[in-house]
């Protein structure tokens, strides 16, 4: 997840999203990052100039991550509903893969503490606007009703993620039934090919 990161830029974000996710954003002080990342404060001040930094530098790093496993084996060749449940299909991987970064995600992408030049650089730079264009494609080919690609994008999102929090909570198996399932029902919210089984 942090593969582009030097040795110490790497200790320091993997270390801040565990104590992150184990301890609470508060909870997690330059002294803690230090001590369980082995880096001393002097040399972490070196690459980020706070905690706000690091905390903004993890979520770029994780939105560029998501958005490169998620649209990985997208290829232009296939069709508009192949892609679709590729994309959908690569998000329940993601989620099941790498619980923190997703948790991480979720918890703070309102957050205070992410600039808002970040999120817009991870709104355009993740997954979502690859995926907006391949709805807006959808909506071009008469294939999905005319809605906001971004919107549309989101209300699937939304219902995905409720699926991966009770998976990750123990209280949801996700089959590759239950997956397929769900990505067919957000397929059928926004097509017009109503009633579609596969």
């Amino acid at each position: 997840m942090f593969e582009r990161y030097n040795k110490v830029q790497k200790a320091v974000l993997e270390t801040t999203l565990h104590l992150i996710i184990d301890r609470e954003l508060q909870a997690t002080s330059m002294s803690l990052i230090a001590k369980d990342s082995g880096v001393s404060t002097g040399n972490i001040y070196h690459y980020f100039s706070s905690k706000e930094d690091i905390i903004n530098e993890l979520y770029k790093a994780i939105v560029l991550f998501n958005g490169e496993f998620v649209t990985k084996d997208l290829n232009q060749a296939n069709s508009v509903k192949e892609r679709f449940h590729q994309a959908w299909r690569n998000v329940f991987e993601l989620g099941r893969k790498y619980p923190k970064g997703f948790r991480f995600i979720e918890q703070y992408s309102f957050s205070p503490y992410i600039y808002e030049q970040t999120k817009e650089e991870a709104i355009n730079g993740g997954w979502c606007g690859p995926l907006e264009k391949l709805y807006q494609q959808a909506v071009n080919e008469d294939i999905f009703v005319v809605l906001e690609p971004r919107m549309m994008v989101q209300m699937h999102y939304g219902s995905i993620v409720y699926l991966l929090k009770l998976y990750q909570r123990d209280s949801q198996d996700l089959t590759e039934e239950i997956v397929n399932q769900a990505i067919l029902a957000c397929w059928n919210a926004v097509s017009k090919e109503k009633g579609s089984n596969s």
